[in-house]
């Protein structure tokens, strides 16, 4: 397992854990970051993801992206 955040541009990667206070996990899965779904990162721009979940594309920064684990 991985944080989001080191993931590579085009890579397609399927959300093991979310890590977090109950409000920002809640907040993640209201954007479609849920344990077992699959994330795509579409590009990365100074540490910041662009990433397709589900039909949507979401900009997550950092510590955000940091607190989905993956694998």
């Amino acid at each position: 397992m991985m944080p989001l955040a080191m993931a590579k541009t085009g890579e397609t990667l399927t959300i093991r854990k979310i890590t977090g206070k109950d409000e920002i996990r809640q907040h993640l899965a209201e954007l479609g970051f849920v344990v077992d779904g699959q994330v795509t990162v579409v590009s990365e721009i100074a540490g910041n993801l662009i990433l397709q979940v589900k039909e949507s594309r979401i900009a997550l920064d950092k510590t955000m992206a940091a607190r989905i684990m993956v694998g």
